[in-house]
C-alpha cells in the first residue's frame, strides 16, 4: 500500500509535457552505490523542472560521465542523436561505454518526458506489451548442482520465471580437485588471486584514513596489478580441462535438469579461462542436456574462435555485453560466430544503439537477449528497447536476492517484475517517476557517503580540443 501511495504522490509531481523547444540541460549530479551495484546514478537537470535519469555500468568510473557535462550544458536533450554522435567518442567497449550509455538514457528519459511519451513510442512504437525476464542464479557456498536445481526451481515456481541461468565454472568446480585441470605451474593461483583482486578493485583499504599515503599507494599498485592480470584471455592462460574434469562439470549440469527438468529452458555462463578445444569438448557433452545457449565461452573479440566453436558444437552460443556500438557486433553475425546477440544497455551506446544491435541481428536471422547487472534504471531503459525491438527475445534480472531493489525507483508496478516479466508501463520518458532517494541513501558507495547527490560544478567549464582530425 506504501508503494502505491509513492507512486500515487510522485504522479502528481509530473509534469507529462514541456515546452520541448525551449527545453536546456543546466546542470549533472551524480550518486554513487555500493556493492553488488558499485554503479554511478546520473541525474541531468533542465531549465524546465524535468530530470532525466540514467547509470554507469556497474564496476565503471563516474568520470565516465562527468567528464561529458561540458558537451551537455546548454544542449536541448531532446536532440538524442545529436548529442550522442558528439560525445559517443568518449565511450569505449565494456564498462568504458557506461558515461556515453548512461548520459543517452537520460536523454532519451527527458525527450519523453518532454513530449509526454514513453521512450518506446521515440523508437518506433511497441511489439510487446510486456517483457519477458531471464534469472541469473547464484548460490552460498561450493557449488552443487543438485543444490542450484533446487534454487532454480523454487525461483521458476514462487517468482514465475520462464527461462533460467547458471554458471558453470572451472575455478568454483575444478581449482581444488586433483587431476581435474593441467596448467602450467602456479598458474591458477595466480589467477585466482588476480580475479578476487579484480573483483575488489574498489581497494576499500585504500580509502583507510589511517593509511599512510605511502601505504595507501602499495594498495593501489597491487590493485592495478591484479586488474591487469585478470585481463590475459582464458586461451592465453595454458589451463585445459581433463576428461575428470569435463566429467564433474557434466555431472554438475545433469543434477541440476534432474531437479528442474528439461521444459524450462537455461543458459550457462562463467566457464573461466579455457581455450577453444577445451570449451569444443564441453559444449559437445552438454549437449544432450538441451542448455538454452552457452555464454561468453570466449572473449568477445575473438571472432574467429568463437566462429570455430560455433562450428563444433550444436548448442547456441551468445556473447556481446561488453560491445560497444552496433558495428562492432557485424563481425560476430557475419561470420556466424554467435545465434544469439547478447547487448547490454549500459555498454553498447543506450537505447537507440541497442535497438539498431537488434534489427541488424534480425537480418542475420539472429535474435537479441539483454545482459542485465544493473539497478532499476538500466532494467526500465533496456525494457522500453525490448518493447520497441521486433527480434528481443528475454532480459536478463540478476538481483533476484535483494528485495529493495525496485525500491530504488518509483514506478508504477512494484515490485518491477512479475511473474517473470515486466509490464511495459505507459508512463512517460523511461518510465521512471522519480528516485528515491531514501533507498539510494542505505545503498551509498563507502567513498561518498556524505550525502546521496553530488554536485558536479568542477566539470562545467573544463575544455579539451576534442576534433578527431586537425
Amino acid at each position: 500500500m506504501e508503494k502505491n501511495h509513492l507512486y500515487e504522490e510522485a504522479l502528481q509531481n509530473v509534469r507529462r509535457s514541456s515546452c520541448p523547444s525551449d527545453l536546456k540541460i543546466v546542470d549533472m549530479k551524480v550518486c554513487d552505490l555500493e556493492p553488488p551495484f558499485s554503479a554511478t546514478i546520473i541525474k541531468l537537470i533542465t531549465n524546465q523542472g524535468l530530470e532525466g535519469y540514467g547509470q554507469v555500468r556497474e564496476g565503471g568510473s563516474r568520470v565516465y560521465a562527468l567528464m561529458l557535462k561540458r558537451l551537455l550544458l546548454g544542449e536541448n536533450p531532446c536532440n538524442v542523436d545529436k548529442i550522442f554522435r558528439r560525445i559517443k567518442q568518449f565511450g569505449y567497449h565494456s564498462h568504458q561505454a557506461g558515461g556515453v550509455s548512461g548520459v543517452e538514457m537520460a536523454l532519451w528519459d527527458l525527450a519523453g518526458k518532454a513530449y509526454g511519451v514513453p521512450a518506446y513510442q521515440l523508437l518506433g512504437g511497441k511489439f510487446r506489451d510486456q517483457i519477458r525476464v531471464y534469472c541469473d542464479t547464484d548460490i552460498d557456498g561450493k557449488p552443487d548442482g543438485k543444490r542450484m536445481g533446487a534454487v532454480l526451481k523454487e525461483r521458476i515456481e514462487k517468482k514465475g520465471y520462464t527461462i533460467m541461468k547458471m554458471d558453470l565454472s572451472i575455478m568454483e568446480l575444478l581449482y581444488d580437485v586433483e587431476g581435474a585441470l593441467t596448467y602450467p605451474t602456479g598458474e591458477l593461483k595466480e589467477y585466482m588471486e588476480s580475479l578476487h583482486g579484480a573483483f575488489g578493485y574498489h581497494g576499500v583499504t585504500a580509502y583507510d584514513p589511517k593509511l599512510s599515503r605511502e601505504e595507501q599507494l602499495e594498495a593501489y599498485a597491487r590493485r592495478n596489478n591484479l586488474m591487469k592480470r585478470d585481463d590475459i584471455p582464458g586461451p592465453s592462460r595454458g589451463i585445459h580441462i581433463t576428461e575428470l574434469g569435463l566429467d564433474i562439470l557434466e555431472q554438475y549440469v545433469k543434477d541440476v535438469r534432474d531437479v528442474v527438468g528439461y521444459q524450462i529452458p537455461i543458459a550457462v555462463d562463467h566457464f573461466g579461462p579455457i581455450g577453444v578445444g577445451d570449451c569444443i569438448r564441453l559444449g559437445n557433452r552438454l549437449e544432450k542436456y538441451n542448455m538454452a545457449w552457452l555464454e561468453d565461452m570466449v572473449p568477445w573479440m575473438m571472432t574467429d574462435q568463437l566462429a570455430e566453436i560455433s562450428r563444433n558444437v550444436r548448442t547456441p552460443l551468445c556473447t556481446g555485453e561488453d560491445i560497444y556500438l552496433k558495428e562492432n557486433f557485424k563481425p560476430l553475425l557475419e561470420k556466424r560466430a554467435v545465434s544469439i546477440i547478447h547487448p547490454d544497455i549500459a555498454s553498447v551506446g543506450g537505447l537507440l544503439e541497442m535497438k539498431k544491435v537488434g534489427d541488424l541481428a534480425q537480418e542475420y536471422g539472429v535474435p537479441m537477449a539483454i545482459h542485465m547487472n544493473e539497478t532499476p534504471i538500466c532494467a526500465m531503459a533496456a525494457m522500453q528497447v525490448a518493447a520497441a525491438t521486433e527480434n528481443f527475445f528475454a532480459q536478463e534480472f540478476h538481483h533476484n536476492d535483494y528485495p529493495f531493489w525496485s525500491d530504488f525507483v518509483v514506478t508504477r508496478d512494484n515490485p518491477i517484475i512479475q511473474n517473470g516479466f515486466i509490464r511495459v508501463p505507459d508512463d512517460p520518458g523511461l518510465g521512471i517517476l522519480a528516485l528515491n532517494d531514501e533507498v539510494l541513501a542505505e545503498h551509498l558507495h563507502v567513498v561518498n557517503k556524505d550525502k546521496v547527490w553530488h554536485d558536479t560544478d568542477e566539470w562545467d567549464d573544463w575544455y579539451a580540443f576534442d576534433r578527431l582530425w586537425l
